[in-house]
């Protein structure tokens, strides 16, 4: 299978920590990917630099075989890099189908309006309910937002990152602050949009990521010390070491 994501030798200094050193990996199409590491390896750094908040210092990010490491956030997103919960306006007076709407209307490269007059629609709500449906919340179409639990808000937000027809998708730790239940859920959406889209998964629920992965990187200090099978991962003697230190967060 071919490359989606290419990272080269990427780079992001603040001061003098590197909090991505000179990190390589691929991502192919269609498989889910996950990064994980140790408290202060840098996954949230890369997510950021990959979705283009922050801005690399060195490296290359190839998307599609395409140089975007210049890119702004939006043109990112434009080309096929969809990042869930990139969208922080999530409207609680909006039902789930209405806040939908609001992102395949953006996706669509229209101007915002008022989203009664949108929702009219067909060339919009259609594409609304599917991305719905997509992620398990067809019933809960016309529910207002507030009245959602947490765990359909996150189904919600990667409804709506799947309604610009995403090439790639990169999720955050999508099982934070989720209960047992709340994360099975999850976990079985994202089985279920396996092979659909590609996907880069940043979680620090293990279970999860053995379950879902077809590949794995591991990240110690910003580097990658070993990419492979989930099999691969669990017999690997370094990787098991390095979950034992201790640390903070990269920024």
């Amino acid at each position: 299978m071919a490359n989606v994501l290419a990272v080269e030798n990427l780079v992001k200094r603040f001061g003098g920590l590197l909090a991505t050193d000179n990190l390589s990996f691929q991502i192919k199409s269609g498989e889910l990917h996950a990064v994980i590491g140790p408290n202060g390896a840098g996954k949230t750094t890369l997510i950021q630099q990959l979705s283009g908040e922050l801005p690399s210092d060195a490296g290359k990010i190839i998307f599609n075989g395409e140089d975007i490491t210049r890119y702004p956030a939006h043109r990112r997103s434009q080309f096929g890099l969809g990042r869930s919960y990139q969208i922080t306006s999530i409207f609680d007076d909006f039902t789930a189908l209405e806040n939908v709407a609001v992102a395949v209307q953006a996706s669509l490269g229209h101007s915002f309006r008022f989203w009664r007059p949108a929702m009219a629609e067909t060339a919009i709500t259609a594409p609304a309910m599917a991305a719905l449906a997509q992620v398990g919340l067809a019933e809960r179409a016309h529910t207002h937002v507030a009245a959602m639990a947490h765990g359909e808000r996150r189904q919600l937000e990667i409804a709506m990152t799947l309604a610009g027809h995403p090439k790639l998708i990169l999720l955050d730790e999508p099982m934070a602050g989720m209960s047992s239940h709340e994360s099975a859920d999850i976990v079985k959406l994202l089985e279920k949009l396996k092979g659909t889209v590609t996907i880069l998964l940043v979680e620090h629920d293990m279970d999860a990521v053995f379950a879902l992965a077809d590949r794995i990187t591991v990240l110690v200090y910003g580097q990658a010390m070993a990419t492979g099978s989930a099999a691969d991962i669990r017999a690997n003697r370094e990787v098991r070491d390095a979950y034992l230190g201790d640390g903070d967060e990269t920024p």
